[in-house]
């Protein structure tokens, strides 16, 4: 199964804690922009969701650091594609130093496809989901 390249980045000094490494927030916003590269790949892109009066919402989100990251580290996330329901994409962001390749955080996370007006998740556009099925290899 693929797994595309979905960030890449440096880290600053002011990404960094009281003890040295780079905060959570710092993190949390990586995989973020992650997830949003990774929904466009899907055709799920901010244009089209802001037209359709649609939104991607994280219904669960487990964060696993496995290494501190420092100032000065280049870093990239590639995003697997785990599932795809009817209304939901289940998903994990593996963030690598690319200096060395080694995963040093990983983020496992639903969205949930959802109607801004009506205030509820809605079935996955078509093409989204083909898109997923693509990447899963199926």
């Amino acid at each position: 199964m693929t797994q595309p390249e979905t960030y890449r980045g440096f880290v600053y000094p002011w990404s960094i804690d009281h003890v040295g490494h780079m905060n959570v927030a710092s993190y949390t916003g990586r995989f973020d922009e992650a997830t949003w590269h990774f929904l466009a790949l899907l055709g799920l892109t901010p244009g089209f969701m802001r037209d359709a009066g649609r939104a991607a919402v994280a219904a669960d989100q487990k964060t696993q650091y496995k290494r501190e990251v420092h100032a000065g580290t280049l870093l990239h996330v590639t995003t697997e594609l785990l599932s795809v329901g009817r209304k939901s994409i289940h998903f994990i962001h593996h963030m690598f130093d690319s200096e060395t390749n080694e995963e040093v955080a990983r983020t496992e996370l639903v969205g949930v496809y959802f109607d801004t007006s009506l205030r509820k998740s809605v079935d996955l556009p078509e093409t989204c989901r083909e898109r997923a099925k693509q990447l899963l290899g199926m």
